[in-house]
């Protein structure tokens, strides 16, 4: 049976994950018995469309990129609508994430779950807010509320522990959880100074117009949130967890850490001791020795600490387009193949 997809955002990753289902088409069906329609999408700038029967997916990418909007299959229903009443049977929630509010994106995915569809979404806002209520409405309707994508794009994270770290316990994870602050520390250790690095960041497009998300700490800190919940079981609030950001880090506290054979990283923390969690995010100089201090540029690596391996890290990449795009399909795959 084809699994029927509606999207909720157009933009870098709605792309990709339709660049990627087009691509691979033919390598789906063979490898894992896959097949897929997309019925409908919505984006705020192309506009809301609809085909029970599936959408010309390679016109509207075509649209896409030459900045127009969808002129096939057009409604004129609102979002929410849209989900209620498409056939689909998963809903990928691919839209701006908002860390104060949730903003729709939580209107969105409690409308599918509410009406028995499975979500997938790479939005940090429902996850990072949300998440318990998101989990029990899923339960209670027997769907699924995946989120790999939330936390380090395409690099697995949570299949990691769902899958290849099951049966470990985990007590610590910490680690570099936003690549544009990474490749900002790694120009300073270069020679260039916080505000002509923010530039540059902003330039190659890896820091917003606006970057204090990423500069003050607080897209980790909705990480660190992400996996204090899934990871560790708690319900930690997004403000329990204590926040810094890189802004205070000067071209002196680069040579310091040069001195002593190390180098800062932003390193978001979640720890479990004596049955409390709590979470971090903060500078910090990282011994030369340890497998985070060598990840450089704009990735991410986390490090777990568990019963039965010891340490193990894992590095990747935490954004782009068909990054991204792998890890819906990557829940996409999952719901797949457990249906």
């Amino acid at each position: 049976m084809k699994q029927k997809l509606v999207l909720l955002g157009f933009g870098t990753v709605g792309q990709g994950i339709c660049e990627i289902l087009l691509e691979k088409k033919e390598y789906l069906k063979e490898k894992y018995n896959y097949e897929f329609d997309v019925v409908a999408v919505a984006d705020f700038v192309y506009g809301n469309v609809y085909n029970p029967d599936g959408l010309d997916i390679p016109l509207m990418l075509e649209q896409a990129n030459a900045k127009k909007k969808f002129t096939k299959d057009v409604v004129d229903w609102d979002n929410i609508k849209l989900i209620k009443e498409c056939n689909a049977d998963v809903l990928c929630e691919l839209t701006f994430t908002d860390l104060k509010t949730g903003g729709p994106a939580v209107d969105h995915c409690r409308a599918a779950l509410e009406f028995g569809k499975h979500v997938v979404t790479s939005n940090k806002g429902p996850t990072a807010l949300r998440y318990q209520e998101m989990k029990a409405l899923a339960d209670k309707n027997g769907v699924k509320f995946l989120i790999e994508g939330t936390v380090c794009a395409g690099t697995p994270v949570i299949n990691l522990v769902d899958g290849p770290l099951a049966g470990c316990k985990i007590s610590k994870i910490r680690g570099i959880l936003n690549g544009t602050t990474n490749y900002m520390l790694s120009e300073m250790e270069k020679g260039m100074g916080y505000d002509e690095v923010l530039k540059v960041a902003q330039e190659l497009g890896y820091a917003e117009a606006d970057p204090t998300g990423d500069v003050e700490g607080y897209d980790a800190r909705g990480k660190v949130t992400i996996l204090a919940n899934i990871v560790m079981g708690a319900p930690l609030n997004i403000n329990d967890v204590s926040c810094e950001g890189i802004t205070k880090i000067t071209s002196d506290d680069i040579k310091k850490a040069k001195g002593q054979n190390a180098r800062w990283k932003l390193i978001g923390s979640v720890e479990k001791k004596e049955g409390k969690v709590t979470g971090s995010v903060a500078p910090e100089m990282i011994d030369l020795s340890h497998p985070l201090a060598g990840v450089m540029g704009a990735t991410n690596a986390l490090t777990f600490s568990t019963d039965l391996l010891g340490d193990v890290t894992i590095v990747g990449p935490g954004a782009g387009r068909i990054e991204t795009g792998f890890s819906i399909l990557t829940d996409l795959l999952k719901i797949h193949k457990e249906s």
